[in-house]
């Protein structure tokens, strides 16, 4: 990890963190919002900002799972990459059908969106790993 030395830069870079972190716990919170890539990009961010920030999204109980395993490189679960689609595709069809009436700014939107699955979809797939079951047997006397 380094550090950036401007300190002015660092401010913004570390401001820019804690928005994601931000958007990322509202995406904790409402369903259709996404919470693994803002965190992701807010371990970025920090990761150039504070060495002390980094460490804290690191060991966060709630995001640290999400960021080691992204800088592990073990990508995401079946899952995580199902409700990244759906939360793409749902944001740009509410987006261009409500909002965008230009047919080329809609095309621009869907090649975004196809590229933005096509990258969720294309990152290594992390295996769960499944826990034994396990059963203590007793044997009364």
């Amino acid at each position: 990890m380094t550090v950036v030395k401007n300190r002015a830069l660092r401010g913004v870079l570390m401001a820019f963190g804690w928005l994601w972190v931000a958007i990322g716990f509202i995406g904790v919170l409402v369903p259709v919002i996404p919470t693994t890539g803002p965190i992701i990009l807010a371990a970025f961010l920090f990761s150039k900002s504070s060495e002390r920030f980094d460490q804290w999204i690191v060991t966060n109980r709630f995001f640290g799972g999400i960021v080691r395993s992204w800088r592990a490189g073990e990508g995401f679960t079946v899952g995580a990459k199902a409700v990244a689609t759906f939360a793409i595709v749902a944001s740009f069809a509410f987006s261009t059908l409500l909002f965008v009436t230009n047919g080329y700014a809609r095309a621009a939107m869907w090649s975004l969106a196809i590229i933005l699955v096509t990258y969720v979809i294309s990152r290594p797939t992390k295996r769960t790993v499944a826990t034994p079951d396990v059963r203590v047997e007793t044997s009364e006397v």
